[in-house]
């Protein structure tokens, strides 16, 4: 069984774990999470898989697969155009995307949810499966993940799987003592309807939240 079109990180994915020779088959799945999976996930999603291609190029992504679904998703829908657009200004490939409801095996098979808002988040937690520790909203994680010293994270030679978990393990430990400083700090809005512009200053706020979180999963900062 191979992973839907569009959704592994990489080619060669199978039964969710990337099988490039010489890489481990381990696998941690990144979960970006919105509402109709049609703008803010899908550009959250093929952002991270730029960034991360942009740091470590294919030999080194080591069985990480980001993913993307929509809490009230629009199933088998196209990515928004203005999404693409936005896309395509960074050098990300929007190719491939298929719209996604949300369900459990989503969640269940998740190492890391992010999200768009803090109700989608607590929406993925009321679904169960033990997610609490492991979903955030996107800019709840990116605070988290700035507080985190590099050097108590596992290098990169030990595998992006090892660094990523730890880094999970590592932001939920520091939940409770990093809060928001405001209600909307941790909020990515909805451009659903609204002009390109608006869509080009929602790609800005997730492509500076997604640099840090990017960073500390590498180990490779992005390039100047």
């Amino acid at each position: 069984m191979t992973a839907p079109e569009g959704r592994g990180i990489g080619n060669g994915v199978e039964m969710g774990h990337l099988v490039t020779p010489g890489i481990p088959t381990d696998s941690f799945r990144i979960l970006h999470v919105s509402t109709g999976n049609v703008c803010r996930s899908p550009i959250t999603e093929r952002l991270t898989r730029h960034a991360v291609a942009d740091r470590l190029g294919d030999p080194l992504w080591g069985g990480l697969i980001v993913e993307s679904a929509g809490t009230w998703g629009h199933e088998g829908a196209p990515m928004e155009a203005n999404a693409e657009t936005v896309l395509a200004d960074f050098g990300a490939d929007a190719s491939g995307f298929v719209g996604r409801e949300l369900l459990d095996e989503h969640v269940i098979r998740a190492d890391l949810v992010l999200t768009a808002t803090r109700d989608h988040r607590a929406q993925v937690i009321s679904m169960g499966h033990s997610a609490g520790l492991r979903t955030f909203t996107l800019k709840e994680f990116t605070r988290l993940v700035r507080a985190i010293d590099p050097a108590t994270l596992p290098p990169l030679e030990d595998g992006v799987v090892a660094r990523a978990r730890a880094l999970v393990r590592a932001a939920a430990a520091l939940r409770g003592w990093l809060l928001a400083p405001t209600a909307e700090a941790d909020e990515v809005h909805d451009p659903y309807g609204a002009p390109l512009t608006f869509f080009r200053s929602i790609g800005d706020e997730i492509n500076e939240a997604l640099d840090p979180v990017v960073t500390a999963l590498t180990g490779v900062p992005a390039r100047m």
